[in-house]
């Protein structure tokens, strides 16, 4: 598994927040095979000088090391392959940002989840760890979760399994919710 995000610039408010966020949840990723990289559009001298503001605003000692590496895309290349520019956000000479872009990549290498947030607004990264964990969940059994699920709530079974063999695979139990148009679509059964 793996997680490429984008900021706009290196010295700036919500990107430095935002890394600092990301470096003290590291291990969480970790726990979960989530190997983390980020892109931004300066050089790699200004990503280590940065590295100091983002390690000093975690309260830790002001070094050069984070705990995944950034991307120097000085030029914007991987950024417009990739459709990470901000439409609406330019630096100084009119070029377009780097949005705040998420990709979460399973181990088959293909894009599982894609989310883009304006310049402006600052990621949730326990949002993107609660992702990780319903995609891994249900990358590996036949379940999907629901609104606001979280980790240990009940699941979904998908609509595609049919009743019986849903009974042998959740042994814990299915339970529908009824509706008044009479059709059980809505099977919970507990997390697997």
């Amino acid at each position: 598994w793996g997680i490429l995000f984008s900021h706009p610039r290196d010295f700036t408010p919500v990107c430095t927040t935002e890394l600092g966020r990301a470096a003290k949840l590291a291990p969480e990723f970790s726990k979960r095979n989530v190997k983390m990289i980020a892109l931004s559009i300066d050089s790699v001298q200004d990503h280590l000088s940065w590295s100091k503001d983002i390690n000093a605003y975690n309260g830790e000692q002001p070094e050069e090391k984070l705990p995944f590496p950034i991307i120097a895309d000085a030029n914007r290349e991987l950024a417009v392959k990739l459709g990470m520019l901000d439409p609406d956000e330019r630096d100084k000479d009119g070029m377009p940002l780097t949005a705040r872009v998420v990709f979460v990549f399973g181990p088959d290498k293909k894009l599982k989840l894609s989310i883009l947030y304006p310049a402006t607004t600052g990621r949730n990264f326990d949002e993107i760890l609660r992702v990780v964990d319903s995609l891994q969940l249900t990358a590996y059994k036949k379940v999907a979760t629901p609104v606001d699920w979280k980790p240990g709530d009940s699941v979904m079974v998908v609509p595609t399994l049919p009743d019986e063999e849903a009974k042998k695979l959740f042994p814990k139990g299915v339970f529908t919710k009824d509706l008044p148009s009479g059709k059980k679509y809505l099977r919970y059964t507990p997390q697997p």
